[in-house]
């Protein structure tokens, strides 16, 4: 390697590093600007279609704002206060940390909120289906039975409903009104009522008798999730408690040897095998939740 560097010399090194990694660059382009893309722009416009979802505008502005907020502002703040009492490299890699999590961390709730709205969908179904199906018992079309359910129902079904109408009502055939809920709301038992209803209208039949299977299979499957849920709730329990060992540990040996464990938080070396920890605390709790999750 010695030989090699004296014979093109270090400029002529740099210069080879360069070209290889334009190499690289140029090969791989369209993947490194999608990635980008996905982890700035993208990640806003992933926000935004979520926020449509639970029925929230907001502008695009405000989200790039609070995105740099949550992400560059959190580290700057951090790694000012941290710098001010004279630790500038705890300072740089907790600003570094926070930077990184803030400006990741939206999605992931963007996307409780979302799985919460579906999950609250869910539970709502059974009394949406049966004012359905006491509505075309009583002489009433599909959209004046969903009119009915939107004005007895509350959200999130209310306002589902309400956009298939608003929709029908610009024109939108029923059908694709009914797709799109699906595609809005995709669990299982709405994909099975989606596709019961515009079967039945195509080739015919009783809807109202479907609506009161679909309930008897949904109610089925609430009760056996239920059950599902206890069986798992020790796992999760387990791993909760795994998960927060390391951290009472370390609250013990705080109060009984204050001194090493600051050394911890004063060493670079010592944060840097805390991180670490901490990662591999994380990665170990996924996992474990991950075992104990049980797919539908």
């Amino acid at each position: 390697m010695s030989f090699f560097i004296s014979l093109i010399g270090y400029k002529g090194m740099v210069a080879l590093i360069g070209l290889v990694f334009f190499i690289f660059c140029y090969k791989y382009s369209i993947t490194i600007f999608d990635f980008i893309e996905r982890q700035t722009m993208g990640t806003r416009t992933y926000i935004l279609e979520k926020l449509e979802l639970l029925f929230i505008e907001i502008a695009p502005e405000k989200i790039t704002y609070m995105l740099l907020a949550c992400s560059v502002g959190l580290g700057s703040v951090a790694f000012i206060i941290l710098g001010a009492t004279g630790k500038w490299l705890l300072g740089f890699i907790v600003g570094l940390i926070l930077t990184f999590v803030g400006f990741k961390i939206p999605k992931p709730i963007v996307d409780y909120l979302v799985n919460k709205r579906i999950k609250e969908y869910q539970g709502q179904m059974v009394d949406a289906l049966q004012l359905l199906a006491n509505g075309l018992r009583a002489g009433l079309s599909v959209p004046q039975s969903l009119g009915m359910v939107v004005d007895e129902m509350p959200a999130p079904v209310s306002q589902e409903f309400n956009v298939m109408l608003q929709q029908n009502r610009i024109g939108v055939p029923l059908e694709e009104c009914f797709d799109n809920l699906a595609t809005r709301i995709p669990t299982q038992d709405n994909d099975m009522f989606v596709a019961s209803v515009n079967i039945l209208r195509e080739t015919g039949g009783n809807l109202a008798e479907v609506f009161d299977t679909i309930v008897n299979v949904i109610r089925e499957r609430i009760r056996l999730q239920q059950k599902v849920d206890t069986a798992t709730a020790q796992g999760k329990f387990q791993g909760m408690v795994i998960a927060a060992m390391p951290f009472a540990i370390l609250i013990m040996y705080s109060a009984s040897d204050p001194d090493s464990i600051a050394r911890m938080f004063s060493h670079p070396l010592g944060i840097i095998l805390f991180i670490v920890a901490v990662i591999l605390d994380i990665v170990g709790t996924y996992i474990i939740f991950q075992i104990v999750k049980i797919k539908d």
